[in-house]
């Protein structure tokens, strides 16, 4: 796995993340590491769940229509 060193970091920032970690009840490694998956979305991944999602819901008899005119008809409006 790889690993990030971030230097020249403000102490007072330091402090607030170990505050924060504290909250969390979590180390300050993990609340770093927390804090950067949710700030950088593994966006690919998700697009798969929802594909296959989306196929099981279809397996099962499901239909999806297109919103698009919908969408267009009410803004229009």
């Amino acid at each position: 796995m790889a690993q990030v060193l971030v230097r020249q970091l403000d102490d007072k920032l330091v402090e607030r993340l170990k505050k924060r970690a504290k909250e969390h009840g979590r180390s300050l490694q993990s609340e770093v590491k927390t804090i950067l998956e949710e700030a950088v979305p593994d966006y690919e991944g998700a697009w798969k769940r929802i594909a296959k999602l989306k196929q099981t819901l279809e397996q099962a008899g499901r239909t999806f229509s297109d919103s698009t005119p919908l969408i267009r008809e009410e803004r229009d409006r």
